[in-house]
């Protein structure tokens, strides 16, 4: 059984930092992709970022480019995701997820075949 578990998030000051982990267990993606989601209140969940698992291939939201990092360890078979110079509007329940086949398509949530239960990040002003 596949297991996503998200970790690293909290409360953090507008311009500050937090790396959020995901481990992943029950299998491996050789041939997939690993990507972060978000959702805040009373909104949709919308894409962050994504890493190829194999060629470490990444992906971003154009609102965190520049500001967040994903990557990933393939010993640990865990992903990254670094977060700086936060923003009052990052704060949601972000989310690992798991593509087991990479494409194109890493931004949308129905490529996804494993997700995670989300871990709270808020941002204050």
């Amino acid at each position: 059984q596949v297991q996503l578990v998200e970790s690293g998030g909290g409360l953090v000051q507008a311009g500050g930092s937090l790396r959020l982990s995901c481990a992943a267990s029950g299998r491996t993606f050789s041939g997939g992709a690993m990507g972060w989601f978000r959702q805040a209140p009373g909104k949709d969940r919308e894409f962050v970022a994504a890493i190829s698992w194999s060629g470490g291939n990444t992906y971003y939201a154009d609102s965190v480019k520049g500001r967040f990092t994903i990557s990933r360890d393939i010993a640990k078979n865990a992903v990254y995701l670094q977060m700086n110079s936060l923003k009052p509007e990052d704060t949601a329940v972000y989310y690992c997820a798991a593509d087991r086949n990479y494409n194109r398509y890493v931004g949308r949530t129905y490529e996804y075949d494993y997700w995670g239960q989300g871990t709270q990040v808020t941002v204050s002003s």
